[in-house]
C-alpha cells in the first residue's frame, strides 16, 4: 500500500511536469478540446449540480465540515481509531495538493465560471473526493462503498470540467493525489485503526479486539 501510494504522487508530479514541458500548456492538446466540449455540452441542470458540488467540495466545507461530519459519524459508530485514520488521510491530501498547486502553478482556463484560488494542479476538489472515496473503502471494506466513491469522484471531477475551473488533467492528478494520500496513511495507520470492535480491515475481514 506504501509503494502504490508512493507510486501514484509520484504519477501526479510527473504529470504536472508534463503538462509544463508540453508546448501550449495542457497535454497535446487534449486539455483545450475537453474544455470546449464541456462549454458546447454543458446545460443549465448540469450548471446546478456543478455550483452545489463546488461549494460542498471546496474551501471551508471541505477542509473542516465534511472532513468533521466523517469523523464524528466514526466516532459515534465507535471506531476512533478509524476516525485517527481519516483525519490524517484528509490533512494529508490536502497538504500535498497545495505543495503541488504552489510548484506548478498552473493558470486556470480564461473561461472558468467560478473564482477559485492560485494554482489549478492539481484539483483539490478533486483530491478532496478521491480521499474521502478511498478511506472509506479502506474502513469498510465493501463494494457498495466502492461504486459510490467512485462515482462521487467522478463528478466531482466532471463538475470542475463543467464550470471550466479546471483543465481535465488537473481532475486526474488531483485524483492521484487524493488516493496516494489515502493509501500512504493507510499503509501507517490502517492495520491500528482496524482493531476496533466491529471494525472491518482493508482485506475485507472483520476484527475481533475491541478498541481501548
Amino acid at each position: 500500500m506504501l509503494l502504490t501510494g508512493g507510486a501514484l504522487f509520484a504519477a501526479a508530479g510527473l504529470l504536472g511536469i508534463l503538462i509544463e514541458v508540453t508546448p501550449g500548456g495542457g497535454v497535446g492538446g487534449l486539455d483545450i478540446a475537453w474544455n470546449q466540449l464541456m462549454a458546447q455540452v454543458r446545460q443549465p441542470w448540469m450548471l446546478e449540480i456543478a455550483y452545489a458540488l463546488n461549494q460542498i467540495g471546496g474551501g471551508w466545507v471541505a477542509i473542516a465540515l465534511v472532513p468533521m461530519i466523517i469523523i464524528i459519524a466514526l466516532v459515534l459508530l465507535r471506531r476512533w481509531r478509524g476516525a485517527v485514520f481519516a483525519a490524517a488521510a484528509f490533512i494529508a491530501a490536502t497538504g500535498l495538493t497545495q505543495i503541488l498547486k504552489h510548484i506548478f502553478g498552473r493558470a486556470r482556463p480564461v473561461d472558468m465560471l467560478v473564482m477559485s484560488d492560485v494554482g489549478s494542479f492539481p484539483s483539490g476538489h478533486t483530491a478532496n473526493a478521491m480521499a474521502i472515496a478511498v478511506v472509506l473503502w479502506l474502513i469498510f471494506a465493501r463494494a457498495w462503498v466502492a461504486v459510490i466513491g467512485a462515482l462521487w469522484v467522478v463528478a466531482m471531477a466532471l463538475s470542475r470540467t463543467i464550470l471550466s475551473v479546471h483543465w481535465a488533467s488537473d481532475t486526474i492528478g488531483g485524483a492521484l493525489v487524493g488516493a496516494s494520500a489515502a493509501l500512504v496513511v493507510g499503509a501507517l495507520l490502517l492495520r491500528w485503526a482496524s482493531l476496533g470492535r466491529g471494525s472491518v480491515g482493508w482485506e475485507g475481514r472483520p476484527t475481533i479486539v475491541a478498541e481501548e
